[in-house]
């Protein structure tokens, strides 16, 4: 069962669902058109999730889960909360 921090939100799943689905690396653009959210807010969610570690920014507008963003989903990684529990 995932385990999410507290500084995460519903969107950030569906983000990592979509990038560990697609098996490809994928712009803010397009996550946001597969979930019918702004490329703004995607943006936003993307740079939380890349400093946490649970993606990589591989250059400007380019985005592939990690490792430990591919645990998480699986249940195996609990992210670290803002409060560093």
């Amino acid at each position: 069962m995932r385990q999410p921090a507290d500084w995460m939100t519903p969107m950030d799943d569906r983000i990592l669902e979509v990038l560990q689905s697609a098996g490809i690396v994928l712009s803010p653009s397009i996550i946001a058109y597969n979930l019918g959210k702004s490329r703004e807010a995607v943006s936003r969610r993307l740079a939380e999730l890349s400093n946490a570690g649970l993606v990589r920014k591989l250059e400007r507008g380019k985005y592939e889960i990690t490792s430990r963003g591919s645990n998480y989903l699986s249940g195996d990684f609990k992210p670290r909360d803002k409060n560093g529990g």
